[in-house]
């Protein structure tokens, strides 16, 4: 079995890991995380600008044709750097969507400038009763002549804050938790009656909560076909959950390397800590942890039908999740007290994989969907 990256493929990797090394140190990254969202456009810009937004597009929509494999290597050196750019809410979630359903005039108005940097999306499916339920949509969208009515709420909106325009699912018929009756809608996030309260999340990122009080948008900003949305709001979530599976790969990786950096020059009782056997164990399990989850991150990249891609991406996010949690705490420990100083970047990761782990769904959630799947 062929595992070798094609020579674009090399090419995207290299670039983006030259990008890290030499542009986006630890010092940029919280730099970048301390500024309103509006105030670092500049990088989002150079994303644009180097093409990474444009990868997951299909050359006809203005990109550059690219798959699972050139995302899962764009997420992995995003982790290792701790990039905090809303690449996940503007590429993988709002521009999921709209490259599966949304018209030509409708690309052309929202997908195509964000592709180039100039506008940028986001993606509410979350609401606050749904946990992990993607389904259970209370946020309804009523008709009413040639507009629909918007009434509820939206939780965990990333890039929410910034975002010039918002996708959301709604529910036009059925009940609550049904997969029929949910439509998706692309809106304008100064349309009256939105209310936006942004926040920081834990990890750096940002996030809003959005409110909808008889908010009222044209038929025209309905994204494929009214009702029928719940397999494409599964996909993309599939395709997210690969995403940030892939970017905790580079997490992990990056914790167990300077774990060992660490070990060798921490000195206790006249020699480096990582003389002492039982510290060596304990950093070969991490590095076996991270070798077991990239080799599923392979299998996740190797499967195209649909059912069998699921079950994949749900082992991958339960692995990530486990294995993620566990480098994190002993490289924590093994840092000793400097291990949760705010000024040592592996306090940070730590932080983003604590939140990549009940993203999409934690441990358990995805457990339980692979037993299902595989009954």
């Amino acid at each position: 079995m062929n595992f070798s990256l094609t020579d674009d493929q090399t090419m995207l990797k290299d670039s983006v890991s030259r990008f890290i090394d030499t542009a986006y140190d630890f010092e940029t990254r919280q730099k970048n995380a301390g500024m309103d969202a509006r105030r670092s456009e500049s990088m989002w810009q150079t994303f644009a600008e180097l093409g990474w937004t444009a990868v997951l597009f299909a050359e006809a929509d203005g990109g550059l044709d690219g798959g699972p494999v050139e995302l899962a290597l764009l997420m992995e050196q995003f982790g290792r750097g701790l990039v905090i750019e809303p690449f996940l809410a503007n590429v993988v979630l709002a521009g999921g969507v709209l490259k599966r359903v949304a018209s030509e005039a409708q690309k052309s108005a929202w997908l195509t400038p964000m592709i180039t940097g100039e506008r940028q999306l986001a993606f509410g499916y979350l609401e606050p009763q749904s946990r992990f339920d993607i389904a259970n949509v209370a946020l309804t969208a009523t008709r009413d002549g040639d507009s629909y009515l918007l009434n509820g709420s939206k939780a965990l909106v990333f890039n929410g804050d910034a975002a010039q325009t918002i996708i959301i699912s709604a529910r036009t018929s059925g009940a609550q938790t049904d997969h029929d009756g949910i439509s998706l809608l692309a809106i304008d996030a100064e349309t009256p009656g939105i209310s936006r309260r942004p926040y920081q999340t834990v990890d750096a990122h940002r996030a809003a909560e959005v409110e909808f009080v008889d908010a009222r948008i044209d038929k025209d900003q309905l994204l494929g076909q009214a009702g029928g949305a719940f397999g494409t709001l599964q996909q993309v979530i599939d395709e997210a959950t690969l995403a940030v599976s892939s970017e905790a790969i580079g997490i992990m990786q990056t914790m167990h390397a300077k774990t060992v950096e660490y070990s060798k020059s921490r000195v206790q009782f006249g020699v480096p800590v990582g003389s002492f056997q039982a510290l060596q164990h304990r950093m070969v399990d991490m590095m076996i942890a991270c070798e077991q989850s990239r080799s599923l991150l392979y299998w996740c990249l190797m499967l195209a039908a649909d059912e069998d891609l699921q079950k994949a991406v749900s082992a991958l996010k339960y692995q990530v999740g486990t294995a993620g949690i566990h480098i994190a705490r002993e490289a924590v420990q093994l840092h000793g007290g400097m291990g949760v100083t705010w000024e040592l970047d592996i306090a940070h990761y730590f932080k983003r994989i604590s939140a990549i782990d009940v993203l999409f769904g934690n441990s358990d959630y995805h457990l339980d969907r692979f037993a299902s799947l595989s009954a």
